[in-house]
């Protein structure tokens, strides 16, 4: 889609104040798929050509939507390793923080980490488990505890110290700092129960985060998650 001038000069000024923050806070994989995408830091990039290099690596590809999509709609993408992105660019005033998505959250925040194969997988496998359920809202919170902790607002322990693997981080200028540095934050071990009984609230930084050792982690909890569905009957 076309954009205007100042659309462009938003996304360059978050990408310009968001790459030393990603050279400090990112995980090593993130950083990886920030080059190998070779988004473009001075103007909206297309998604035909974020997809071009995408695809090959994982046969992930961002999808146009104009915003949030329903749940079943949204995980029978995932399951298809097809990402739904919003093309819509924040307004100046949200620069700092988003509470809903716009194509720099989706597409510098999110689709880097589409470019590694086992944070594909797991991502795929997250929707493709949610599209088997056939009593959603019976476990809707738990899906979206699951999705708010891990995928927008995971954390990593890794050889070079606590880094953002979650959008929702990665994407917000005020945020990451905040997330990896500030001591209003509790920072926990990822525990699947835990994750899946602890609420969130959308409308300001978030003051409990889960930390991961690996993506392998993330990926066997997604594995969990669905044997625990499957043990209770809703399991298609």
């Amino acid at each position: 889609m076309p954009y205007e001038p100042h659309e462009h000069a938003i996304w360059k000024r978050l990408y310009q104040r968001m790459l030393p923050q990603w050279e400090h806070g990112a995980t090593p994989v993130f950083l990886e798929g920030v080059a190998k995408l070779a988004l473009a830091p001075d103007h909206v990039p297309e998604l035909s050509e974020v997809n071009a290099r995408l695809a090959p690596l994982t046969g992930f590809q961002a999808v146009a939507v104009p915003g949030y999509v329903p749940a079943a709609v949204f995980f029978d993408h995932l399951s298809q390793r097809r990402f739904p992105t919003v093309t819509s660019v924040r307004a100046e005033a949200q620069m700092d923080y988003l509470p809903e998505p716009d194509i720099f959250h989706d597409v510098a925040g999110h689709v880097p980490m589409h470019t590694s194969p086992v944070f594909a997988d797991t991502l795929a496998s997250y929707g493709a488990l949610a599209a088997d359920l056939h009593d959603e809202e019976s476990v809707a919170g738990a899906l979206a505890r699951f999705f708010w902790y891990t995928i927008e607002f995971g954390l990593m322990d890794t050889s070079q110290g606590l880094r953002a693997y979650g959008s929702g981080l990665l994407s917000s200028y005020g945020e990451l700092d905040y997330a990896l540095h500030s001591p209003n934050v509790v920072r926990r071990p990822f525990d699947l129960a835990e994750v899946l009984a602890t609420p969130f609230e959308i409308d300001h930084f978030q003051n409990q985060l889960f930390v991961v050792d690996s993506f392998d982690q993330l990926y066997a909890a997604v594995g969990e998650l669905r044997r625990r569905f499957a043990a209770i009957g809703i399991l298609s």
